[in-house]
């Protein structure tokens, strides 16, 4: 079931991998428009700003699965695995509620931006910004599941007879 859980995981993964490409190509056409005939477009800054951050958003999730984000070795490293995982576990039940927290935050956010109608602000393309603050929910609810799932893999080290994965 877990594995099927990180399908959710990947799959926001992949479509962050495929949002660099659009990114790439808008920022060139920026730097030509720009450098070679003196006609900057208005919408790069924000474009760029707002595909990056959805790119961030929907592979932390997937950085989390991987276990790319940063650890502090100097006690954990040195732990037995089922030393590890109670270590994570307890880890986990102080992150689970910052994560749905700020998860449940930004989806308020999200629905004041979608009411008022509000715009960037930031330049004179100045675009609704709810759709923006869409990938910001799904990208910290993704998150919030994978860490859920990195929870429930550590309960399942720290009580399996055979605690061979520390999931660290």
């Amino acid at each position: 079931m877990l594995r099927t859980l990180e399908r959710v995981t990947d799959a926001a993964a992949v479509i962050g991998v495929i949002l660099i490409i659009p990114l790439i190509l808008a920022m060139v056409y920026e730097v030509m428009s720009r450098y070679l005939f003196s006609a900057p477009t208005f919408w790069a800054y924000e474009l760029g700003y707002m595909m990056m951050g959805a790119i961030f958003m929907l592979g932390m999730a997937h950085a989390l699965k991987v276990r790319q984000h940063v650890t502090v070795d100097v006690l954990h490293g040195n732990l037995p695995p089922r030393g590890k995982a109670l270590v994570n576990v307890i880890g986990y039940c102080f992150f689970i509620p910052c994560v749905a927290w700020l998860t449940w935050g930004l989806w308020g956010y999200l629905v004041r931006a979608y009411v008022s109608s509000e715009g960037t602000g930031q330049s004179a393309w100045n675009p609704q910004i709810w759709p923006y603050r869409v990938v910001l929910v799904v990208g910290f609810a993704v998150f919030l599941l994978q860490v859920l799932i990195e929870f429930a893999k550590n309960l399942q080290a720290l009580f399996a007879s055979d605690a061979t994965d520390s999931r660290s």
